[in-house]
């Protein structure tokens, strides 16, 4: 009997020793270290094969990838497989590729339109990297490249990023991304900074910020060219997008919202900003039941809605301020609603021409609760398009300049300012 017991307790112990190690050795198999696939850290030996050989180990059951701290260089592209992280050392994004994990990325120059330098697949993730351009140069135009980074299939994450100086950062719109995480991205984008379309299920985006982390002399070439030509965030088709804590700086346009061959989307922003650049906000189309809305939000300098835009645009708690030559703070058109509530306002007409702070020609208005700050000028001109304009409870300093071209229904009431 005593026999059995000792048997019985053996077993048990060796069952428990199983429990106890065998998770652990699973465990070890989810980590792929780059350097035992034969990559090099110095920047000199193409590390391409290597990457990609750790990468693939770790796609056939899933698994991280692990770039230690060091520069590596990449002349080929990168495919990071299903279920699959490429993780380096940084836990937040940085501002240089210092000594944490970087690729040198050199493929594609010259062939914007070509492969990407790293798509991601299926629930894979890129975190704790930076990706820097050592050929990229300081011109107007500079060289042209492929997108960064491409998302193909749903739930790719970017987490922690820096993108030094892509030309093109991030694509999730030439191929199906939905339900994509992005939080906390750096980069100073040349041309497009995040593209999002064909996004069929919620998308989220956390925590970027465009700005010139390679080049940070606003009158360089490189600089020239994106406030030229440069666009921050162009959004597309997406059935929810929630957007927060995102900024750009010397773009031409910070948030482009555009229709494509899958029609516009509608997102929702908060504490988010476009800084030194001629239009702040450009509205091609959102979708006409939803739209976009944006909230606690800065913005220098102008919004443009046109003509093609058939939604709502929002704005509640913002604040509008000039450039150098702005004219009108918003120029408004289309068949959509546009509203601010809270807002305020200053700086508009620069060169005194007579220009109001918006001028709204699309199918309807409401200015509620906004303070017009700059004292003797116009504050609002309607156009002969507008169907429905709501006027009431603003502050209007040096008084009331409204002039109404509308042959529509204008209410307007409750305004102070003498």
């Amino acid at each position: 009997m005593r026999l059995v017991l000792i048997a019985a307790l053996v077993a048990a112990g060796a069952s428990a020793a199983w429990a106890q190690t065998e998770p652990a050795k699973e465990q070890s198999r989810m980590y792929f270290n780059v350097i035992d696939y034969g990559a090099q850290a110095g920047g000199e030996a193409d590390c391409t094969a290597a990457v990609q050989a750790a990468l693939d180990a770790a796609g056939k059951a899933g698994g991280i990838v692990q770039v230690p701290g060091g520069r590596y260089l990449v002349k080929g592209h990168l495919s990071i497989p299903d279920n699959v992280t490429l993780e380096g050392t940084w836990r937040a994004p940085a501002r240089s590729i210092g000594a944490g994990s970087a690729l040198l990325a050199v493929e594609g120059a010259g062939s914007p339109d070509g492969e990407p330098f790293i798509t991601l697949h299926t629930n894979s993730t890129l975190r704790g990297i930076a990706v820097f351009y050592p050929e990229q140069a300081n011109e107007n135009p500079p060289k042209p490249y492929p997108w960064c980074v491409r998302g193909i299939g749903d739930d790719c994450s970017i987490i922690n990023v820096l993108l030094v100086n892509p030309y093109q950062a991030v694509d999730f719109g030439t191929y199906p991304a939905g339900r994509h995480y992005i939080n906390g991205l750096y980069s100073q984008a040349l041309y497009r900074g995040l593209f999002i379309d064909k996004c069929f299920d919620v998308g989220r985006v956390e925590n970027v910020h465009f700005w010139p982390f390679w080049m940070i002399d606003g009158d360089s070439p490189a600089r020239r060219f994106t406030l030229e030509q440069g666009e921050a965030f162009v959004i597309g088709r997406t059935d929810w997008e929630y957007v927060t804590n995102c900024f750009c700086i010397a773009y031409k346009v910070g948030f482009h919202f555009v229709a494509l061959g899958d029609g516009p989307g509608n997102v929702v922003l908060t504490q988010s900003g476009s800084d030194v650049g001629p239009t702040a906000v450009l509205v091609d189309a959102v979708q006409g039941h939803a739209g976009v809305a944006f909230n606690n939000s800065q913005f220098m300098a102008g919004i443009v809605v046109r003509e093609t835009n058939p939604g709502p645009v929002k704005f509640a708690n913002c604040g509008f301020w000039p450039v150098n030559d702005t004219a009108r703070m918003a120029d408004l058109r289309g068949g959509g609603h546009v509203t601010f509530s809270s807002c305020h306002f200053a700086g508009w007409d620069r060169k005194r021409d007579g220009e109001p702070a918006i001028y709204a020609d699309c199918d309807g208005l409401t200015v509620s609760a906004c303070d017009l700050m700059d004292e003797g000028k116009r504050q609002i001109t309607l156009g002969p398009n507008l169907r429905a304009g709501i006027i009431m409870g603003n502050r209007f300093r040096g008084g009331e300049k409204v002039t109404n071209n509308s042959p529509g229904e204008v209410q307007m009431g409750l305004n102070a300012g003498r």
